[in-house]
């Protein structure tokens, strides 16, 4: 039975690992979604993430086909009990910014897509500052008050602002942000720990951080230049950023540790963030069955003292 965390205050409970259902309608076609999402609920895992601009990017697609698989394997299997959906809204250019107006209908369209009444986290995906606070952060509560929404939460806020929003929450007598999702691995560790982790601590807040394998850099899958090849485009800009110095020592520490765990590096990566205080749960994507228990293993990894800051020095810098 996998031991579910709280996500901040909002009563909401979840499993340590969270599913990124950015892949949904990209990488992923809706068959290989559904046994991915089953395999999910399976393991005792809970909550998906997902936005309604997912994956516009791809060619032939407008946006909200991921929320629409979702909604598809939920009218199948019945499951809606068993899972707890995150959504987003604000980045997609059909539905753009944090205006009241905009926020109402993107969460209507989203609960449309999502086949659903309610969605359990509803995250503003990243900071619109042309728009009062006060503004957005009441169109959250009255999507709450009607029963649409259960908790809100932040992504890629910056600390000043999301103090700010804290603080209107707290003044206005408004649901607060109880969640933050910023981007934050082993590799990426500055922008978040700097200011936003003790401002997540301080005020009791969920964080469940994206890119949590540095897309698949800390997987291991990447060791030298022509592994750029693996992936595509992906790939050249994953060893463009990553294959340094400082990322192969990174590297180093993950197999040394995983050999000593007979576990794999993505899983000591995973393993290292979910035993982080304050941390709720790393987002992780996968493209197949095997992959997903691979990484969901993570949660039953157990790392000593000595792993993590063994990890700790090895990714010590910018």
């Amino acid at each position: 039975m996998t031991r579910l965390r709280e996500l901040g205050r909002s009563g909401l409970q979840v499993g340590p690992i969270a599913f990124g259902g950015n892949v949904f309608g990209w990488s992923v076609d809706e068959k290989t979604a559904f046994a991915l999402l089953d395999a999910f609920v399976e393991a005792g895992f809970n909550l998906v993430d997902t936005a309604d601009v997912y994956p516009a990017w791809v060619p032939g697609n407008s946006g909200g086909e991921s929320e629409a698989i979702i909604g598809r394997w939920l009218r199948r299997g019945g499951r809606r009990d068993k899972v707890m959906l995150a959504s987003k809204v604000g980045k997609w250019s059909e539905r753009p910014g944090l205006s009241a107006a905009n926020i109402h209908a993107a969460a209507d369209d989203s609960l449309r897509r999502l086949r659903t009444d309610v969605i359990d986290l509803y995250q503003a995906h990243e900071d619109d500052e042309s728009v009062p606070l006060e503004e957005t952060l009441g169109a959250f509560a009255r999507l709450v008050e009607a029963g649409k929404v259960r908790a809100i939460g932040a992504s890629n806020y910056s600390a000043t602002r999301l103090r700010d929003a804290l603080k209107v929450s707290a003044d206005y007598h408004l649901p607060r942000y109880e969640s933050l999702q910023p981007e934050y691995n082993l590799y990426d560790r500055a922008g978040y720990e700097a200011a936003l982790e003790p401002l997540a601590r301080e005020h009791g807040l969920g964080v469940i951080g994206y890119y949590a394998l540095a897309s698949g850099f800390l997987s291991g899958k990447y060791r030298d230049a022509a592994d750029a090849g693996k992936s595509g485009a992906r790939g050249a800009r994953v060893v463009a950023r990553y294959l340094n110095p400082r990322g192969r020592r990174i590297l180093g520490a993950l197999d040394d540790i995983a050999a000593s765990h007979q576990a794999t590096p993505a899983q000591v990566a995973l393993a290292w963030q979910i035993a982080r205080p304050g941390i709720t749960a790393p987002i992780v994507s996968a493209t197949g069955v095997a992959q997903l228990r691979e990484v969901l293993d993570a949660a039953r990894l157990s790392l000593s003292a000595a792993d993590i800051a063994q990890l700790d020095a090895a990714s010590a810098g910018d």
